[in-house]
């Protein structure tokens, strides 16, 4: 996952609450927010894990998302 796919995901995820959580929520598996987990190189992926573990987010909703579709030929 790069940081565009997990912004996003994020974005989709939670909408108009998506600024805040990245900004303001500190994540329990990584202890800092996902803003300063980006800053400080985690891996997007980890962070989106530990956002959607934090938020209840349901498994199904974990893997693959912030994807663009392939492009056409």
């Amino acid at each position: 996952m790069r940081r565009s796919e997990f912004l996003r995901a994020v974005d989709d995820e939670f909408g108009a609450q998506s600024s805040t959580l990245v900004h303001d929520l500190v994540l329990s598996g990584i202890g800092r927010t996902a803003l300063e987990a980006l800053d400080a190189g985690v891996p997007p992926r980890d962070i989106w894990l530990a956002l959607c573990a934090d938020t209840d987010v349901p498994a199904d909703r974990r893997y693959g998302v912030g994807r663009l579709e392939p492009r056409q030929a």
